[in-house]
């Protein structure tokens, strides 16, 4: 009955998450880590029923939005491009890690339409044995345990090189950091971020163990993250709002006088002025107004009627921003590398904020921004 077990138990999951083929895959190399037990008696010549372990905390995560944007993208086109199927697809993700039988860290063809990332896409032989991540910049980190699965994706897809491609006229002007939780954690390690040159920034955050790893403040396959954990040690924590009024810090960040708003708060307030002297920028130095928002690819887009919004009109690819220079295209980056992770006060507050004061300090040689009492760490 095991040897059945593990034969069934994966088909089951993948037809219930939506990976018949990449079951296949599986099943011809080896078998989920964690097999389940069948829920009734088979009858002679059935497939015993099983139960699927964990499918309701999977199908209420976001890995399991199947109408998702990041799912639905590329219906138009047919298939995912293969530089972006790793991350937005199962077949994607297993090719990426050669579980298809190609070789692995690459992948070699686009994906299908249609998937999300399922269970077999975390649980199978590849995955058990990855320990490291490379990150878009080339660096690389080793020992990083079952992190290595989340990070593989959740690490962006530029990095301070790309930027400095751009800037130099090489390649596009499309640059997205985007669910790059795993690179914030690292920071300079990473050097996914920014990075302006003649400047030192925060590595690895350390957070008091055990809570230095993805799943000891995220729970494993709903991705929520563990509020009552966070209370045990933040007395100002009693649900997930208030996980923004955490401080551990008495420096005015921000400048703005108030040390007793949250970290998160002191990021948001320096965000929004980023963004306000990006736009200042960009309509005075670069001469053509822009605006953004936040889940319209590609993000920036000329603001046609300068009201500082991206209306629905004006937020269409064709009419993404391209009056970039150097300097507007450095922080308008990483302005979008902190806003798309919300959870920068938890992963890496001091890199976060690094990042925005050197991109409000560069772009205050060009127009007014007024850092007197505003704190770098």
């Amino acid at each position: 009955m095991r040897s059945q077990s593990r034969i069934v138990a994966p088909f089951a999951t993948a037809i219930l998450c939506g990976g018949i083929a990449a079951s296949l895959i599986l099943l011809a190399s080896a078998p989920l880590a964690q097999n389940a037990a069948p829920s009734a008696v088979a009858q002679p010549g059935m497939l015993p029923m099983v139960e699927v372990p964990f499918y309701a905390e999977w199908a209420s995560s976001p890995h399991a939005r199947r109408a998702a944007e990041p799912f639905n993208h590329w219906n138009n086109e047919g298939s995912i491009p293969a530089e972006c199927a790793r991350c937005h697809s199962t077949p994607g993700f297993l090719d990426y890690l050669g579980a298809d039988g190609t070789a692995a860290g690459v992948v070699d063809h686009p994906a299908a339409v249609g998937t999300v990332i399922t269970c077999i896409a975390c649980h199978n032989s590849k995955t058990l044995a990855l320990t490291s991540v490379t990150f878009p910049s080339g660096l690389k980190v080793d020992n990083q345990g079952t992190d290595a699965r989340c990070m593989t994706c959740h690490q962006g897809v530029e990095s301070t090189n790309h930027v400095n491609k751009a800037v130099a006229g090489i390649g596009d002007d499309n640059h997205e950091p985007k669910l790059e939780s795993g690179a914030m954690l690292f920071g300079a390690m990473a050097r996914v971020g920014y990075e302006y040159p003649g400047k030192t920034y925060a590595g690895r955050f350390q957070h008091r163990p055990p809570y230095n790893r993805c799943t000891a403040c995220h729970e494993t396959h709903t991705v929520a993250i563990k509020v009552n954990d966070c209370a045990a040690c933040h007395r100002e924590v009693a649900d997930k709002a208030s996980l923004h009024k955490i401080r551990v810090s008495n420096v005015d960040y921000d400048g703005n006088g108030d040390v007793s708003e949250g970290l998160a708060q002191e990021i948001d307030h320096l965000r929004e002025r980023l963004l306000a002297a990006i736009m200042a920028y960009a309509k005075t130095v670069a001469g053509k107004p822009i605006a953004y928002k936040i889940d319209v690819y590609p993000y920036f887009f000329v603001d046609t009627n300068a009201n500082g919004v991206a209306d629905e009109d004006e937020a269409k690819f064709r009419n993404r921003y391209k009056s970039w220079s150097p300097r507007l295209l450095k922080a308008a980056y990483n302005y979008q590398f902190v806003i798309k992770d919300p959870g920068t006060f938890a992963h890496n507050p001091t890199y976060g904020i690094e990042l925005l004061y050197d991109s409000l300090n560069d772009l205050g040689a060009k127009v007014n921004v007024d850092l007197a009492k505003a704190k770098r760490p």
